[in-house]
């Protein structure tokens, strides 16, 4: 199946509302990741759309960066990182979609050491299957999660950078978070009140560097009690209640 590609700028974004992860344009979210967006595109970041002919809206979407930028708790310097890849609708599973957005990526790496992505056998995260097809292998494994690398060249290849929970402070309930998910901004706004009345302690995560160091492979969302990892994927406010409630029943 053919498709186009689309670049998407802080210029043109407006024109594309798909790149920001099907979030309503009119909600706050979105002008929070457009805004991100326009701040991480000086360092490399760069988020694609795949239009299908005759069609307005993007069948695929994939977001990647020089690995030095990366939000993603690993070390991928010269490699460029896929944060994010999906194609949508049942009618045109298996078509080849995924690997046209990967190979964009992979041109997109001209002159790196390849192409490093993060995936998982939970939510949120592409699988691994697609990259293995395509030519990638596992450089690391860390729980569900695993890392995979394309190389260009010989040389070091990227690893998982997880750090200890004990860098956070380990008493107490911790939330570490960023925008590059606007998922995980809804959820710090819904779920603020809730936090407050916790007395949780919740952290931006403001630069790539942060998220590379953070407890948790996925970087950018980190749920911790009492320095123990509780989550590290974008959660619903239902599931935080029900994550609350087991924890509040172990404490008895």
């Amino acid at each position: 199946m053919e498709g186009k590609i689309i670049y998407v700028s802080p210029e043109n974004i407006s024109e594309h509302p798909q790149a920001i992860c099907f979030i309503n344009p009119k909600n706050s979210f979105f002008k929070k990741k457009v805004d991100w967006y326009t701040r991480q595109y000086r360092n490399g970041l760069r988020i694609c759309l795949l239009y299908l002919p005759g069609e307005k809206k993007a069948a695929g979407f994939v977001e990647f960066v020089p690995g030095e930028y990366c939000w993603r708790a690993v070390s991928a310097v010269d490699y460029m990182f896929i944060h994010c890849i999906w194609t949508t609708g049942k009618k045109i599973q298996h078509q080849g979609l995924g690997t046209i957005l990967i190979k964009e990526v992979e041109k997109a790496a001209a002159g790196m050491a390849g192409v490093a992505v993060m995936t998982s056998d939970n939510a949120f995260m592409a699988k691994k299957e697609i990259f293995l097809k395509n030519g990638y292998m596992i450089a690391g494994i860390d729980g569900k999660d695993q890392l995979l690398v394309k190389q260009f060249r010989q040389g070091p290849l990227p690893s998982f950078n997880v750090s200890s929970a004990s860098n956070v402070s380990n008493k107490g309930l911790k939330v570490l978070y960023s925008k590059q998910c606007p998922w995980v901004a809804r959820f710090i706004d819904e779920a603020g009140a809730e936090l407050g009345k916790l007395n949780a302690g919740v952290s931006e995560i403001t630069t790539p560097e942060e998220a590379q160091k953070s407890p948790a492979p996925y970087g950018v969302f980190n749920m911790l009690n009492n320095g123990r990892v509780l989550s590290d994927r974008y959660i619903s406010v239902t599931r935080f209640r029900n994550i609350i409630n087991k924890e509040k029943l172990k404490a008895k």
